[in-house]
């Protein structure tokens, strides 16, 4: 695991150095780059993705003048009250404040100033979210933000170094860090001086051992999220004194493909899709959120459960990268009676014919959801044909993280500083609460763009710029 050293002295120093390439860690570059500091970012993979790469992409975020084009009008206010709804409470009040007020000028201002092209995604609501704020790349997918992002990185002439693992950090006796240790693939180490430092190095989904220990409910889940995110920025900042809240927060989801591995999107599920399990039941209330149906989805027989739909969200998933890899590999499967979608799920037809008839029957006002889903929102389902995708629950990415206050500094259990540390995205503490309950759709991207363009400029002006 990774190690605090003793302050040593060292041949190049950075002003401001970034651990880790995902959009957190590219974000705070730019931004520490345009408030004049010199910065450099140190990525453990041979090409930088993180995370953002494996996400869907999408960025929540309010008062933008993409949702002003369409008539949208989506205060702070307004999304602050909806991540508190979501979190039960439990985020931090000031910081879910300040996250939500910077996330519309952080996209502007990628928009504007590094060439970052961004649409607003309509036709329906993500659970949680009182209005249309969900923002992506044109291509819908993370892997084409995070190659965008690097691309504008590399533009604005900032120093991206892959294959650099940061093993070690160097520290004075204040806390203050001066510098890092970093091993390359061939079994060689660096050293790296820095005036300031950004810990965007995500969470610890891929750290078993943390995850059993903080989140023993995904300990056999499937893990959706990027095998580098082992918990070095919670083992770096407890070492100095750091705190680290909300352990037990977590964005799971509850429609990957399985065995293929693919992400389905919830949009379907929006739009009157319904999850049955292999019993040919409904087994909770879809809308309540993705992150959250991921424990519901393993607490079925075999964890796993059946994504019903039709024709209508067939070509609404289509819209999304995610959903055509999906379709491609063969994870969606088309059948053209009820009678062989009963087969496929390996049911009597007249067991799905129930679970599809009283969902029509939700639709129409006939009868309530058990569960407390509102089916009016959307048509039900028409068919044939119907559309099936076995799925399962996964693990995507943790939201527990060290402490910071509104400036991203990394902050000790009294509320003091750390003279130095900066932290964003999954290395920080989320506004998802303490459990996977608390998820509201985005929230992982929120922070990485929000606290990425935060803690960017707060680094440059603690050394100086």
């Amino acid at each position: 695991m990774s190690r605090i050293r003793v302050n040593r002295t060292f041949e190049v120093t950075v002003p401001v150095l970034v651990i880790g390439g995902g959009a957190c860690g590219l974000i705070a570059a730019l931004a520490a780059h345009d408030a004049g500091a010199e910065v450099m970012v140190l990525e453990r993979d041979v090409i930088p993705s993180g995370s953002t790469a494996l996400s869907s992409g999408l960025i929540p975020a309010c008062s933008t003048r993409w949702q002003r084009a369409i008539g949208v009008a989506d205060p702070v206010r307004q999304f602050t009250a909806d991540i508190q709804a979501k979190a039960k409470g439990e985020a931090d009040p000031e910081l879910a404040q300040a996250v939500a007020a910077a996330s519309g000028p952080a996209l502007e201002w990628l928009a504007d100033s590094h060439g970052q092209a961004f649409v607003l995604l309509e036709g329906f609501l993500y659970p949680g979210h009182a209005v249309l704020r969900m923002h992506a790349h044109p291509d819908k997918t993370g892997a084409a933000l995070a190659a965008s992002l690097l691309e504008a990185t590399v533009a604005a002439g900032i120093g991206v170094v892959t294959s650099a693992h940061v093993t070690a950090l160097y520290c004075g006796p204040d806390g203050r860090v001066t510098g890092v240790e970093i091993a390359r693939p061939d079994g060689t180490t660096d050293a790296l001086g820095c005036e300031a430092l950004v810990l965007a190095c995500s969470g610890f989904g891929g750290n078993p051992t943390m995850v059993a220990r903080h989140i023993p409910e995904m300990t056999d889940a499937l893990y959706f999220g990027h095998t580098g995110n082992q918990g070095d920025a919670v083992v770096w900042g407890e070492a100095l004194g750091a705190e680290a809240l909300h352990m037990g927060g977590y964005q799971g989801h509850g429609s990957v493909a399985t065995p293929h591995g693919a992400l389905i999107t919830w949009a379907i599920m929006m739009q009157g899709g319904i999850q049955l399990n292999i019993e040919g039941r409904r087994f909770s209330n879809e809308h309540e959120g993705y992150s959250e149906q991921s424990v519901k989805v393993l607490a079925q027989p075999g964890g796993i459960a059946w994504n019903v739909y039709d024709e209508r969200m067939h070509q609404l998933g289509l819209e999304f990268a995610d959903y055509r890899g999906a379709d491609a590999a063969g994870a969606v499967r088309r059948v053209d009676t009820l009678e062989a979608l009963a087969e496929m799920i390996g049911i009597p037809a007249t067991t799905v014919a129930k679970s599809l008839k009283a969902a029509a029957d939700h639709a129409a006002t006939r009868s309530n959801c058990p569960f407390g889903r509102d089916f009016t929102t959307a048509p039900a389902i028409q068919g044939p044909p119907y559309f099936g995708v076995k799925v399962t629950g996964a693990l995507f990415h943790t939201q527990g993280g060290l402490s910071i206050d509104v400036s991203a500094r990394v902050l000790r259990g009294d509320r003091s500083t750390l003279p130095n540390l900066f932290a964003g995205g999954g290395a920080a503490v989320g506004l998802s609460g303490s459990s996977v309950y608390g998820y509201l759709s985005g929230n992982g991207l929120l922070t990485a763009v929000s606290l990425g363009r935060i803690a960017g400029e707060a680094a440059a002006k603690s050394v100086g710029h």
